[in-house]
């Protein structure tokens, strides 16, 4: 199959080539693993190119076989050059996936700009959109049209690409937010590829997006990490935290997320969080006052309400 096909080009199966030659993977972590896991077990690559900035990653992700070649650079893992090691010539990627914190964007970018393939597909998986498209305009250059910004909504706690899993993906959103600069051919390819993984594609703007996620993820993550350290910060919370059951557990299960991915997307994200983070506590001191007053009727009411709207929530679920 060809890689540039147009969109309505079949999905591949195992009896057909693959979409793309050869993956270039910047960031060897949890997402980029199940990325590149989850095209190999579909079919869609025939090698993998990889780096990391942590090489202990790199060379883990080689030796579960979620990368086949490390690279020493980023730029290495985008443009054709020769391996020494074994006198192997690579080539160029045609298909390219950032998986690095949404801080680092502007660096790599602007490191992998010169060596981009003119028909190469370019997509991020930062959680936060604005700020990476403000980082993409001044580092792509002319490969602008390339990148497909794109936020896979899916994760789990624990971090690094020991917990990479092919499956990840299947049965999740992915938001893409093209720019006013994003070509349609790239956009329509990065359409096909999300949905052979199968996730369900959605677009939106970056402003939009980021608007949703600081209230459906972001909010979320800094509530349980702000209730983890309430509890755990008080002069009983340890023994306290020995008698926690489900409903705890559950409420502060994404606490346990990396801190140093989440202190970035807070930041990044600053303005729609703190805009969710007064929201909510409007809400809580309206509880407050109910509960205080004790007007049990409509206690209950509120109550009520926010029990019907999230037996209501359904579709496609996700950790970001």
């Amino acid at each position: 199959m060809d890689p540039h096909a147009g969109p309505d080009a079949a999905r591949p199966s195992a009896q057909t080539a693959p979409y793309f030659e050869q993956l270039g993977l910047i960031g060897c972590g949890l997402i980029g693993g199940c990325f590149a896991l989850a095209l190999k077990q579909a079919g869609l690559v025939r090698h993998v190119v990889g780096y990391d900035a942590h090489a202990a990653s790199m060379q883990e992700a080689l030796a579960r076989g979620v990368i086949d070649r490390a690279a020493p650079t980023a730029a290495h893992t985008v443009g054709a050059w020769r391996d020494d090691t074994n006198g192997q010539d690579v080539t160029g990627a045609d298909l390219i996936f950032l998986a690095v914190p949404v801080s680092a964007t502007e660096e790599v970018l602007r490191g992998i700009a010169p060596y981009i393939q003119p028909r190469a597909l370019l997509m991020d998986a930062g959680s936060t959109k604005g700020d990476v498209i403000a980082a993409a305009r001044p580092a792509l250059g002319e490969r602008i049209g390339n990148f497909v910004p794109a936020h896979p909504i899916a994760g789990k706690e624990k971090a690094g690409v020991a917990h990479a899993d092919a499956a990840l993906f299947r049965g999740r959103q992915v938001i893409l937010t093209p720019m006013q600069e994003t070509q349609t051919g790239p956009l329509a390819q990065a359409a096909r590829l999300w949905r052979a993984l199968g996730c369900e594609v959605r677009h939106m703007s970056a402003e939009a997006h980021d608007a949703a996620f600081a209230a459906v993820s972001h909010l979320p993550h800094l509530l349980a990490f702000a209730l983890m350290d309430s509890v755990a910060g008080q002069t009983l919370g340890p023994e306290w935290l020995e008698l926690a059951g489900s409903g705890f557990r559950d409420s502060t299960r994404i606490a346990a997320s990396d801190p140093k991915v989440w202190r970035d997307i807070l930041l990044a994200n600053r303005t729609q969080v703190l805009a969710q983070s007064r929201q909510l506590q409007q809400a809580l001191r309206a509880f407050d006052t109910l509960i205080e007053h004790q007007q049990a009727g409509a206690l209950e009411a509120r109550i009520a309400r926010a029990s019907a709207e999230r037996a209501r929530m359904n579709g496609p679920q996700g950790t970001h």
